[in-house]
């Protein structure tokens, strides 16, 4: 019996003795909600691609390995199987109504997982954002949310409107307002081109930048003339801006300009200004036609409905031949195509001739310059591409879910189909450089943006071959392919060509 009862003893202890390394050896394993295995990696800084395995726990990236170099407890694997894992793309300039459209599928298709609104001197006409952002937040949104405040929204809440001349109290009531939409906001974003912000003067530019660049904020400008022979001056109104904080030219082009010589002269001011210690980016979209309401087109006294009333009875002759001189100076009435209903998808060369009218008559009398917006093909490729490639511009597709343009459904895609694998005219670690770190330093993001260990889990699976930009001029809504999984902030919002119902994206704040 005794031995017996000390081999029953022995045999408890040695099982408990086990079982004890067994919990704690199984205590010492890592834990962890996603791996992507066997991933190429680009990790967004400029690092050339290696083999991985990525790690995501509570929305971050929580460690990277070589590949079967961890043994850890993961609730879900995707297996990347040799393709392209980056970080989801960066765009810097983007539209659309996160309370109507809160899915973004057509960034999402793009591999984008991050975008920014309140362009153009235009956003949500609140005298405070917050509650708006808890609005959006609430409801769910597909992808992250930079937000900027408009300069032409300031001026309408402010009460200046279309006032060239603002007095004192009025100035100040606009710095205040800006001051406090920094709080919610990654800037100051200008539409000198359009009504409000064209009226403004340059010193109340600077009394703006003052405030941004004390909040460590940048502005962003679509400059008040982006004609070839204005290009200069415009820029130079920015650079004054830049003198008290980081500007930023959205959408940069040359309307008229010709060939790779005269981009480089517009490239070389800006590496002038970075010498004189102007922190100064732009972004460049890659597309030869530009997207812009009617009213762009129309003189500046004739812009407004209560201008056009005016000019149209008292300045009809003016207003016809000031029409027809810039059409023509726009490649002709054939290189207009209009983006709105009732014309979306015809030209004015097409109105011409299914009205019977000459353009300009079409133009004050059918359309009128609140009557829509429309694609300009306006734009030499040649001096796009090089402003495209250099080190110092990154990539915006200035496009919504909506808009009559294929750059909202496009142009990410296109910058890996065109300019990487057809042309080899950039890398594919330069350009993922190009469209996600390198635009996160501009906006100020610092938790996204590159693949690092307690970054955001913004991450693309995708193979370069199979990447094609669907989106056409005459068919501009059709998705992007070839981006097979998107993950924002560590969850599948993208798979297969099509959007899941996760909404994990987040308003972000500065």
């Amino acid at each position: 019996m005794k031995v017996q009862t000390l081999k029953f003893i022995f045999t408890i202890a040695l099982l408990a003795s086990l079982s004890s390394c067994t919990d704690s050896e199984t205590e010492n394993i890592p834990s962890y909600d996603t791996l992507i295995s066997n991933a190429s990696l680009i990790d967004g800084l400029g690092s050339p691609a290696r083999p991985a395995d990525i790690y995501i726990k509570n929305g971050l990236v929580a460690r990277i390995t070589t590949p079967d170099e961890v043994n850890a407890v993961v609730a879900n694997t995707i297996d990347a199987g040799g393709r392209v894992v980056a970080p989801g793309f960066i765009d810097v300039h983007s539209h659309g109504d996160p309370l109507s459209t809160p899915e973004f599928e057509n960034f999402l298709a793009q591999g984008v997982t991050t975008i920014t609104l309140g362009q153009d001197g235009d956003s949500p006409e609140l005298a405070d954002l917050g509650p708006w952002i808890e609005q959006v937040r609430e409801a769910g949104i597909g992808v992250n949310v930079a937000m900027f405040v408009g300069h032409g929204t300031l001026r309408n809440l402010a009460g200046i409107g279309q006032n060239p001349n603002p007095g004192a109290d009025d100035l100040q009531r606009m710095l205040e307002l800006l001051n406090n939409a920094l709080d919610y906001t990654f800037g100051l974003s200008t539409g000198l081109e359009y009504n409000p912000g064209l009226h403004a003067p340059e010193s109340e530019l600077i009394e703006m930048a003052r405030v941004v660049g004390g909040r460590g904020r940048v502005i962003m400008s679509h400059m008040r003339n982006e004609d070839d022979d204005q290009l200069e001056k415009s820029i130079d109104e920015l650079l004054s801006q830049g003198q008290y904080s980081r500007v930023h030219i959205s959408h940069l082009k040359s309307v008229y300009g010709k060939g790779a010589t005269r981009a480089e002269e517009i490239l070389d001011v800006l590496t002038a200004a970075r010498s004189a210690g102007i922190d100064i980016t732009a972004d460049v979209y890659p597309y030869n036609a530009s997207y812009a309401g009617i009213a762009l087109l129309f003189p500046v006294w004739s812009k407004t409905a209560e201008e056009f009333v005016i000019a149209k009875r008292d300045r009809r002759n003016e207003l016809e031949e000031y029409l027809v001189n810039r059409i023509a100076r726009r490649n002709g009435p054939g290189a207009t195509l209009l983006g709105t209903d009732p014309y979306t998808g015809k030209t004015l060369a097409d109105l011409e001739v299914e009205l019977g009218l000459p353009f300009e008559e079409i133009l004050i009398d059918v359309i009128g310059p609140q009557g829509g917006g429309g694609a300009y093909f306006i734009m030499d490729d040649e001096l796009q591409s090089r402003l495209l490639e250099d080190d110092n511009i990154t990539v915006s597709s200035d496009g919504s879910p909506t808009g009559f343009h294929p750059r909202g459904h496009g142009a990410f895609a296109k910058i890996i189909e065109e300019y990487v694998v057809n042309r080899n005219a950039m890398t594919l670690v330069d350009a993922i450089r190009k469209m996600t770190s390198f635009s996160a330093a501009v906006l100020g993001l610092n938790d996204r943006g590159s693949v690092e260990v307690g970054k955001a889990a913004d991450l693309i699976v995708f193979d370069p071959a199979r990447v094609k930009a669907n989106a056409t001029y005459p068919d501009p809504l059709q998705l992007s392919e070839g981006f097979d999984i998107v993950l924002v902030n560590g969850e599948v919002a993208f798979r297969s060509g099509v959007a899941t119902p996760n909404l994990s994206g987040s308003v972000l704040t500065p």
